[in-house]
């Protein structure tokens, strides 16, 4: 009897102690929140309201979570093969431009039935995967490491977004007076990525149809595929790996394109179920909290899809705090920052209690 306790007692340890760093998390939120003078209950009521409060808030939150989530899987993929992917923001935002230029001038309007909105995200795809692609052959031609290179080409890739919505001749809107907005026209109706399920006052898009289905094959690649074979011994031991035959530096590229390309397409339906507009914040942070969601993931797509639920809604529940509670933006940003610190160290206390 008291081994059958034990166990239960260690099975429910796993589930308890993130619940716990995220109440906790949460809790030091709120002191920080009444530490500035905003009313308690103003500022919960004004979080449920945009993350929950409605089916509109509802569907708004699933939508960031599907971003993050294509993001974090990318990590996950490049991760089991042991290289960082820190470029999501960049591949966003590459994802996005390559978007919104089929959309408004690649002819994707004009094409039949479904291909109107799906080139469009496939060249996406394909634009954050070539991207990524780069830190991949950096890597394995000059022994680069990727995580200063993605770094980087995200440092290049938002400023050539920035500078893309700020010329006519590229992306902007044509000016028709000064106070035209730095930003492309909106995309044509038959290009924006469909709602999953129509008649509902929800704006969840199929991106989250998609995302399952990707999910599902990437669990399957990477625990029963040759490829995830591969790309598990070249994260452990690449002179091991490469003395069995496995082609070291074509697994570094793959893997690399791979995560790229996942972030590309999440810019794609950014653009095309969001935002329909490419505007010069147009990545928004979504590539950095991506990062974080592949972090905590601990290598598992259900990690992945867990922790991009938590940060999906805390980002819909945080606007909302800024906008009607009047809580400051650092706040909601501490907050976000704290449910990450603890259940990383939740996670380490989970690896050091298994290994005694």
């Amino acid at each position: 009897m008291s081994a059958v306790a034990t166990s239960s007692a260690g099975t429910r340890r796993p589930m308890l102690l993130p619940l716990g760093a995220v109440a906790t998390a949460l809790a030091c939120g709120l002191a920080l929140i009444a530490a500035v003078g905003v009313p308690l209950g103003d500022a919960i009521s004004a979080f449920a309201d945009g993350a929950w409060g409605s089916a509109y808030s509802i569907g708004a939150s699933l939508n960031r979570a599907v971003a993050l989530a294509l993001v974090g899987l990318g990590f996950v993929v490049a991760n089991r093969a042991n290289l960082t992917n820190v470029g999501g923001e960049g591949q966003i935002a590459i994802g996005g431009m390559v978007s919104t230029a089929f959309c408004l001038y690649g002819g994707a309007a004009s094409l039949p039935g479904p291909l109107a909105w799906f080139a469009p995200l496939a060249a996406a795809t394909v634009a954050g995967g070539l991207w990524s692609t780069i830190a991949g052959v950096l890597k394995v031609k000059g022994g680069t490491n990727e995580v200063i290179s993605t770094l980087l080409l995200s440092f290049i890739a938002v400023w050539m977004l920035y500078g893309s919505v700020q010329s006519s001749s590229v992306l902007r809107q044509p000016m028709t007076n000064s106070a035209t907005l730095p930003e492309s026209l909106e995309i044509p109706a038959r290009t924006q990525v469909p709602a999953l399920i129509d008649g509902l006052d929800m704006p969840l898009h199929l991106g989250a149809a998609v995302l399952l289905v990707l999910a599902l094959v990437v669990a399957v690649v990477l625990e029963r595929s040759l490829f995830g074979l591969r790309l598990r011994a070249v994260g452990l031991n690449p002179p091991a790996a490469r003395r069995a035959g496995m082609p070291i530096g074509a697994t570094i590229v793959i893997a690399m394109f791979i995560a790229g390309a996942f972030a590309g397409l999440a810019g794609g339906f950014m653009l095309q179920g969001e935002q329909l507009a490419l505007k010069a914040r147009f990545p928004s942070g979504y590539g950095l909290d991506g990062l974080v969601v592949g972090l905590l993931a601990r290598g598992t797509v259900k990690g992945v899809l867990a922790s991009a639920l938590l940060f999906g809604f805390l980002r819909s529940g945080g606007i909302s705090m800024e906008l009607s509670a009047n809580v400051p933006s650092a706040i909601v940003l501490i907050i976000q920052g704290l449910v990450v610190l603890l259940l990383a160290g939740s996670a380490w206390w989970l690896e050091r209690s298994a290994r005694v």
